[in-house]
């Protein structure tokens, strides 16, 4: 063990440890789980103090051989090269104060192994003077929480909720030509093409991107300048403007300080609005999954139109079961992704009191696993189920036993009169076209073009349209 020592006097820390005294008291006070901070948090945090350092030495305010170092240092902890020192539980103090101390000492400790020191002198390079110039916890860590909010969300999750709408787009085409019987409150309803439902789906990712794009523009907004309190005491004018532009040349994401340092230092405002989107995108993915599963429910018992990749046996006792994994996956993930909106919607409430958001580190663990977690699973989701879906036969047979395509008569023979020809083939195990046969004065001819599943599928069918 070595001695290092902080504002509160000296403590032991382990030799091969490169943070220091306030992080070690962190690890103490803070047992509470195994959960850490993501990598692509260590990452933007790591960037922001390699960037804070050229710009401070760019205004002159930093010597050039220390900037150098820390810039070095800084680089390596958004590597992941230094990842086994930054050691501190997801429940620490609220503003994440630990975890921004964690980078400031492990840099600085870093940065004097790189000048020839030694570690735990806090010199030539010290944590709070030197890495921490220009800055707070109080706004480097919102930054650092919209920095790797905003990558994942532009690197990551859009790409593959864009492959994933194509992917379903592909299927609407292959399916389109295939009629079925639509449902509504899981009852039969008029005919809809296969592909029709497929175009609601990918519609949905579609809108799922747009969203997503608006939370990035939220996102890009961010506290960096404000320090303490959002007056941005200790800190050039310009300062946190040109570590955006250095930001944005690394990561291609365009931050931009904030024109208001008091909203963005005391609310979670704009995670709470980017998790409400990854939320609408959970429950767009589980609903395409659940479908999946009904539609691929049997195969004999159940409803049997679409078959599903089978990927895995799905029993230990039943030989040659197969289950939908791969959709039953993306519901548990969005199962997942609500709950941690639900964690980030009272970390905005509970915590943000007066100047400052008390509740930032399960905040910031949650909204990066709900991108992580949408993310793999919509990349998993396209890989190992929707390409390769196959539509049975079992949709088409049962269209011309659907009770509901007596909605194509109603305009002719009135409402009521179409709606006792269906309950009477419901009663009787009969068609529509059958019981119409009887009950009506339509002739073959009429009811062919009135009950053509396909017709009913186009925009503006009606009877007149059907010559009815």
């Amino acid at each position: 063990m070595r001695i290092e020592r902080d504002s509160m006097g000296t403590m032991e820390v382990p030799d091969e440890a490169l943070w220091g005294a306030q992080t070690q008291r962190a690890v103490l006070n803070f047992p509470i789980s195994d959960l850490r901070f993501p990598r692509s948090f260590i990452r933007a945090l790591g960037l922001i103090k390699a960037a804070a350092a050229e710009v401070n030495h760019d205004l002159g305010l930093l010597d050039g051989k220390l900037a150098t170092a820390i810039v070095r240092a800084s680089r390596e902890v958004a590597e992941g090269d230094l990842d086994k020192h930054f050691v501190l539980d997801i429940f620490q103090t609220g503003s994440g104060t630990s975890t921004n101390m964690n980078a400031n000492e492990v840099i600085s400790n870093r940065a004097i192994q790189i000048v020839g020191g030694t570690v735990g002198s806090r010199s030539p390079v010290h944590p709070n003077d030197h890495v921490n110039m220009g800055q707070s916890s109080n706004d480097v860590i919102p930054t650092a929480i919209h920095l790797a909010a905003a990558t994942g969300i532009q690197q990551e999750l859009i790409p593959a909720l864009e492959g994933l709408q194509r992917a379903l787009e592909k299927k609407s085409e292959e399916f389109m030509p295939i009629v079925k019987t639509g449902r509504t409150h899981l009852q039969d309803a008029t005919p809809i093409r296969l592909g029709q439902e497929f175009q609601g789906h990918a519609g949905q990712m579609k809108r799922a991107v747009r969203r997503l794009r608006h939370a990035l523009e939220e996102l890009s907004e961010v506290a960096l300048g404000g320090t303490a309190v959002g007056t941005g005491i200790n800190t050039h004018p310009e300062f946190a403007a040109r570590v955006c532009n250095k930001l944005f040349v690394w990561t291609g994401v365009a931050l931009r300080e904030t024109e208001n340092h008091f909203q963005a230092q005391s609310t979670l405002d704009a995670v709470v609005e980017a998790s409400g989107a990854l939320n609408t995108v959970a429950t767009s993915m589980l609903k395409i999954a659940n479908d999946l599963r009904w539609l691929g429910s049997g195969p004999r018992a159940g409803i049997g139109e679409l078959s599903l990749p089978e990927v895995q046996p799905g029993s230990s006792i039943m030989p040659g079961k197969v289950n939908p994994v791969i959709p039953e996956s993306v519901c548990q993930a969005a199962a997942q992704v609500m709950g941690n909106h639900v964690t980030i919607t009272l970390a905005n409430v509970q915590g943000s009191n007066f100047e400052l958001n008390m509740m930032m580190p399960v905040a910031t663990y949650s909204l990066l696993q709900s991108i992580s977690l949408l993310a793999k699973e919509a990349e998993n989701f396209r890989l190992q189920c929707i390409e390769g879906l196959q539509a049975t036969e079992r949709g088409p047979e049962m269209v011309e036993r659907g009770l509901a395509i007596c909605t194509a008569l109603a305009p002719v023979i009135g409402y009521d009169a179409a709606a006792a020809v269906a309950k009477e083939a419901a009663k009787m195990g009969r068609t529509v076209r059958e019981v119409a046969r009887e009950r009506t004065s339509l002739s073959e001819a009429e009811l062919d073009r009135l009950l053509d599943p396909a017709a009913m599928t186009e925009r503006g069918f009606t009877a007149a349209s059907a010559g009815g």
